[in-house]
């Protein structure tokens, strides 16, 4: 699976014998997760022409996505002051103070802007069944109302069908936002990449829920991020292809993307560019009747732009928004250091306390905890107490034949531990991953819990990985990958023969605590891939899900339920947005082990994967 590719968006490998954080003691279970997306964001205010730069808020705590009041007096933004992932909406006053909450919950708010008067918040929420909407807040009032959930402006609910970036018309009447409804799940490269794309439409409808209709689509294209005129006549927004909303999420290929800023008249339809030539150019804003502002993103010429040629403001920022009278902007500046090893998150579950992970996380039956330190090292296997104590390198990926390169940028080491369920035994797969794979190998490895006695128990001629042993300790199932060879294979570790378990299109075994079913993830068409179990001996084969939308990254709890990713409720903001951030669209559900009892775990905008329950102590 074309996955993941941090290249630059991964620090350097920290130092071998780095303290690790100690996970908070607590009475309650902890579920350890992993969050690819920023790490810290702080809100800048600056003059248009990028001097007195200097914080909005003085006391920063993961701020961004603001936008103006009418008046320019205050500012609207997105927090997770509340918990890391956990998106809120503020105010504060255009110096940063008097910070106040506007709308707080479990559920994603983001994106608010007030109305022209002030009196109502039109937002995105996930609050009604998770899917992304926009709603208004009566700020007097404090009525809530699902501005974009009646049956008329709901797409098929099997398809994607989200709705961002909402934008007041200038006498408070109309809004405009984006939406993918009624658009086809698609993976990138023509459906055969894991990851999505996203095909939008700008739409507008009434304050009162009345008169919804689209106003620009172009098949096969993203249309984003509408904003008004100030005579109300006209919507401009950015265009790309859909293909291109993917690259737009690779720092090693968003600087290669080409985007159009485009205006559209809102009673005829007539569609005129407002920019030419290369860059990724997006976050349009009307600075007068003629002068549109904008953010070019990636490459050299990174910076603010406007439509008249103005000398622009080089720097590397995001989320821009001019203010009314067009003489400051406000952005972010976003920072990815990887997140410490069981650092606090925000928790949907009161029973349990989330703690962020380094990848594929396994624990033994006695309790220690088994990563591949990918986000913060160069993808070796370490192991550790699940207080943080006792940390061990048990494999170094240094010196054994792997390019430097690959294993700098995530692309290559040991990946996915499995404990033998004597806990005297760690196994995993070495060598080169994800798109790497079509042009370099894996081997399936063993190597004792005291770093000794590593041993290859495949030969290295057909790529091999993602292991886990048998509930009796004799077998492990993998996966291997080639042209002409796919599926879940076990090797019987007394005779080292290997069976074939499946041929399918299949990925990351997992077999369950009481050894009776292994669950994986299978590729059922050309762009969907669902949760499956099978017996260890081929027989009884189960699908546990049927979205369109991937599931996948499958594991079991101890008490033999499943964990697993989804992306069923799609996208919670407008894809082409999105920083190193390459499945934002994947929450964490779990399920019982025959598919039923399905409830979602994390409800936020960012990629959460790599789940692992570990019970109360």
């Amino acid at each position: 699976m074309d996955r993941r590719h941090f290249l630059a968006a991964v620090p350097a490998a920290l130092m071998a014998g780095k303290a690790m954080a100690a996970a908070p003691a607590s009475s309650k279970g902890v579920m350890l997760m992993n969050r690819i997306g920023p790490s810290s964001s702080e809100l800048y205010i600056a003059n248009v022409d990028g001097s007195n730069e200097r914080k909005l808020l003085q006391a920063s705590v993961f701020d961004y996505h603001a936008s103006f009041s009418a008046d320019g007096k205050s500012v609207v933004f997105t927090s997770e002051r509340n918990g890391d992932g956990q998106s809120d909406l503020f105010r504060a006053n255009l110096d940063g103070s008097n910070i106040q909450p506007l709308v707080v919950g479990s559920a994603v708010d983001d994106s608010g802007e007030l109305s022209p008067d002030g009196s109502r918040l039109a937002f995105v929420s996930t609050r009604q069944g998770y899917v992304a909407n926009v709603w208004i807040l009566d700020l007097k009032t404090k009525r809530l109302t699902n501005l974009t959930g009646a049956p008329e402006v709901q797409g098929d609910p099997s398809l994607p069908n989200g709705f961002f970036r909402p934008s007041w018309s200038p006498d408070g009447k109309q809004i405009a936002f984006s939406s993918d409804r009624n658009t086809d799940w698609r993976g990138h490269h023509e459906g055969k990449g894991w990851e999505h794309t996203q095909e939008l439409s700008i739409y507008v409808i009434g304050a009162d829920g009345k008169g919804f209709r689209r106003i620009a689509s172009k098949p096969g294209y993203c249309l984003g991020s509408p904003k008004w005129s100030p005579d109300g006549k006209r919507v401009a927004f950015y265009e790309l292809t859909t293909e291109d909303t993917w690259f737009t999420r690779r720092p090693d290929t968003v600087g290669g993307v080409t985007s159009q800023i485009v205006s559209v008249d809102v009673a005829t339809g007539a569609r005129t560019e407002l920019t030419s030539g290369p860059g990724f150019k997006l976050f349009p804003q009307f600075l007068g009747a003629d002068v549109v502002a904008y953010q070019l993103k990636g490459g050299p010429e990174e910076g603010l732009y406007t439509t008249d040629g103005k000398a622009p403001v080089k720097r590397v920022v995001r989320s821009p928004v001019w203010s009314p009278d067009g003489k400051s902007v406000i952005y972010e500046k976003v920072g990815f250091k990887a997140r410490g090893q069981f650092k606090p998150l925000y928790s949907w579950d009161p029973k349990f306390d989330y703690l962020h992970t380094d990848v594929f996380p396994v624990v033994s039956k006695d309790g220690v905890l088994a990563i591949t330190e990918k986000q913060q090292g160069n993808s070796s296997l370490v192991t550790m107490n699940r207080d943080g104590s006792n940390r061990r390198v048990v494999f170094d990926v240094e010196g054994k034949g792997l390019d430097p390169l690959l294993l700098k940028k995530g692309l290559a080491g040991a990946f996915m531990p499995g404990w033998s369920p004597d806990g005297q035994w760690l196994t995993f797969g070495m060598g080169v991953w994800f798109q790497e794979r079509a042009k370099g190998k894996a081997t399936l490895m063993r190597v004792r819990a005291n770093g000794t006695d590593y041993e290859p128990l495949t030969d290295g001629a057909i790529h091999s990985g993602f292991p886990s042993y048998s509930a009796d300790g004799k077998e492990i199932v993998f996966r291997v990958w080639g042209e002409s060879e796919k599926g879940l294979r076990v090797i019987n570790l007394d005779t080292r023969q290997i069976r074939v378990l499946t041929t399918g299109y299949d990925n990351l075994p997992f077999w369950s605590p009481d050894g009776k079913r292994i669950v994986f993830t299978r590729k059922v068409d050309a762009v969907n891939f669902d949760v499956f179990t099978i017996r260890p001996d081929g027989s009884d084969l189960q699908r546990l899900t049927t979205n369109r939308g991937n599931d996948g990254h499958a594991v079991w709890s101890a008490d033999g339920r499943i964990l697993f990713s989804t992306g069923m409720y799609g996208f919670r903001e407008e894809a082409a947005l999105y920083d190193n951030t390459f499945q934002p669209y994947g929450q964490i559900m779990v399920m019982n082990a025959d598919g039923t009892g399905k409830r979602l775990l994390t409800d936020s905008l960012w990629e959460d994967s790599m789940p692992m329950y570990l019970p109360a102590r």
